[in-house]
C-alpha cells in the first residue's frame, strides 16, 4: 500500500519534532530551480544502496515529491526506499505543484530569478 501525505499535514509537521527528511524525486535541474524549503535532492533514479551513507535511520520519517500529481517520480523513490528498508515513507503525491498553487514558498535559483 502506498502511504500518502497531504499538504496541510505536510505543513503541520514541517519545523517540528516530527519533521520527515523531504526528499524531491526530480532530476537536479529541477530541484536547483525550485524546490520546497529544507528539501534534498535524490532523483528516483539515483536511489540505490548508498543512500544509507545520507538517511542511515531505516526508521526516520521521509516524504518524497516529485512535480505533480501526474509525475510517476515520487511513487517510483518510495517504492525504491522501501525496498531498501526504509520504514516511513510517505508520497506527498500533488507535489510541488500543489505546493506552488497553494501560495507557499519554494527555493532555489529560479524562484530567486523571479523575484529579482
Amino acid at each position: 500500500m502506498t502511504a500518502k501525505i497531504t499538504r496541510s499535514e505536510l505543513q503541520s509537521v514541517l519545523g517540528s519534532a516530527q519533521a520527515p527528511v523531504l526528499i524531491e524525486a526530480l532530476p537536479a535541474r529541477y530541484y536547483v530551480d525550485a524546490h520546497l524549503p529544507g528539501a534534498i535532492n535524490i532523483p528516483h533514479d539515483a536511489i540505490d544502496e548508498n543512500i544509507k551513507q545520507i538517511l542511515p535511520d531505516l526508521s526516520a520519517p521521509i516524504v518524497v515529491y516529485c512535480a505533480s500529481g501526474p509525475c510517476k517520480n515520487s511513487g517510483i523513490a518510495q517504492t525504491a526506499l522501501t525496498k531498501l528498508g526504509y520504514q516511513d515513507v510517505r508520497d506527498y503525491h500533488d507535489g510541488k505543484q500543489d505546493w506552488l498553487d497553494a501560495g507557499l514558498p519554494l527555493q532555489g535559483q529560479g524562484v530567486l530569478e523571479n523575484t529579482a
